[in-house]
């Protein structure tokens, strides 16, 4: 699983099938928002956020209140280093069921990457309380918590 720090980006390329958004000209990528998020999802398993988050924005605009899909939105624009774009698709996802532990993580991570440590304590105290045993959802937390906590 890619996305917040969880653990690791896969290989680098997009490879024969997945080397660019797809469709014809530049407006919407070829296909259904299925394989949009098919797709999406299999470049950043690849490690090509960018890519992934090109494809996952269509299919977030086409269906946007898919939660599986603004989830794969949210870890590509980590992933691609849009920490500003992964909290806000974070955040929906949060507003929308509070007790989504993978998008509290998310959410934290993301507000400790935009520098926003106060949130970041608060969302990585949420996952990790809901999911005490995922490690690095504690790890997280302690981290955040130190940041916070130096002159």
């Amino acid at each position: 699983m890619n996305g917040p720090e969880a653990n690791g980006a896969g290989a680098n390329g997009a490879g024969a099938n997945g080397a660019g958004v797809g469709g014809s000209g530049g407006g919407t990528p070829g296909g259904e928002v299925y394989d949009w998020y098919t797709r999406g999802v299999a470049l950043l398993d690849r490690g090509n956020a960018n890519a992934a988050v090109q494809l996952l924005a269509h299919a977030v605009a086409a269906e946007p209140d898919s939660r599986s899909v603004r989830e794969a939105l949210a870890r590509a624009q980590f992933d691609a280093g849009q920490y500003g774009a992964a909290r806000e698709s974070f955040a929906w996802i949060v507003d929308n069921d509070p007790a989504d532990d993978y998008a509290q993580f998310g959410l934290g991570m993301a507000a400790r990457r935009t520098g926003d440590l106060r949130a970041a304590v608060e969302h990585l105290a949420l996952a990790a309380a809901m999911r005490p045993d995922l490690r690095h959802y504690g790890q997280a937390l302690r981290g955040a918590r130190a940041a916070l906590n130096r002159p």
